[in-house]
């Protein structure tokens, strides 16, 4: 898609972080946005913005747990914008766990894969049928992570196992779209190279209702881009990070050639996945790089 003036583009989770970031990178290029979230403060803001920035934009409250609520953003794109170009099923959450995967709350579970899982199956069920039915250019995006999709960080086993299963999934739509001949592309995307500056270790502020816990906050301590940078200090280690606009400029230009990997990587993150591949081919029992 080298052109996305008048296009319609759908992003959940877009008040904030990388789906923010996408809203206004293709609004700049000329695309009318629909943004869904369930962040009210977010929201409001990012409404505000869009309209400061004179681009055109729907902001719908839109909970991806729910097909419903999906299929609602999708009518409401639809009507008030006039159609459907591009699904970017990015949002996510993550649950903020840490120590040992057998004292983990269920509640951990049940909202990450609530989210980032079902948030994906519901998000195809909803926007799928319609990009076919259409029968024109269209692109659907999933947002996933490398930490899952191609190398295990054992640090956060709850949120790897959902990106995990996520990239399965995006792997296997795109598939089933090239057998099928459709005109819809199918992209996997990677935020990255280096820990995104994100509301991810923040995802507490929008945890439901049913699936709170006595702790308030992540166990790890870790419930910013910051802590996690002075944690890692603590161990002499500096932890770089990349902006969220940089990623929606890479993802731009990746949607630009219909690409299927959105991914930039270091010639660090190159080499552990050559590793975990030769790990796999050699039968070599893992070891963790690190672990706590």
């Amino acid at each position: 898609m080298k052109d996305f003036t008048n296009k319609v583009a759908v992003i959940t989770g877009g008040a904030s972080g990388v789906g923010r970031s996408l809203a206004f990178a293709l609004g700049r290029r000329g695309a009318k946005i629909a943004v869904g979230d369930v962040d009210k403060t977010a929201m409001a803001h990012i409404a505000e913005e869009l309209a400061a920035a004179n681009i055109e934009a729907i902001v719908e409250h839109c909970d991806v747990t729910s097909v419903d609520s999906l299929n609602a953003l999708a009518d409401a794109a639809t009507e008030k914008l006039g159609g459907l170009d591009l699904v970017f099923a990015n949002a996510g959450i993550g649950a903020g766990e840490t120590g040992a995967m057998w004292d983990y709350s269920e509640k951990d579970w049940q909202w990450c894969f609530n989210v980032n899982v079902w948030g994906v199956i519901n998000s195809i069920r909803a926007f799928m049928p319609r990009l076919v039915a259409a029968g024109r250019e269209a692109h659907f995006v999933v947002t996933g992570s490398g930490n899952g999709a191609y190398v295990i960080l054992p640090d956060a086993p709850i949120y790897t196992a959902s990106k995990a299963t996520v990239h399965a999934i995006t792997e296997n739509l795109h598939y089933q779209v090239q057998a099928g001949g459709l005109p819809v592309k199918v992209s996997a995307l990677f935020p990255g190279p280096h820990v995104v500056d994100t509301g991810l270790f923040n995802s507490g502020r929008v945890r439901p209702e049913a699936l709170k816990k006595e702790v308030e906050g992540n166990e790890s301590g870790i419930n910013s881009v910051d802590d996690m940078k002075k944690m890692a200090a603590e161990y002499g280690i500096e932890i770089q990070t990349t902006h969220p606009d940089e990623v929606a400029e890479m993802a731009i230009r990746g949607l630009e050639q219909d690409a299927f990997w959105l991914l930039e990587t270091t010639p660090e993150t190159d080499a552990k996945i050559r590793a975990r591949a030769d790990m796999i081919l050699n039968r070599t029992t893992p070891v963790p790089a690190m672990l706590g």
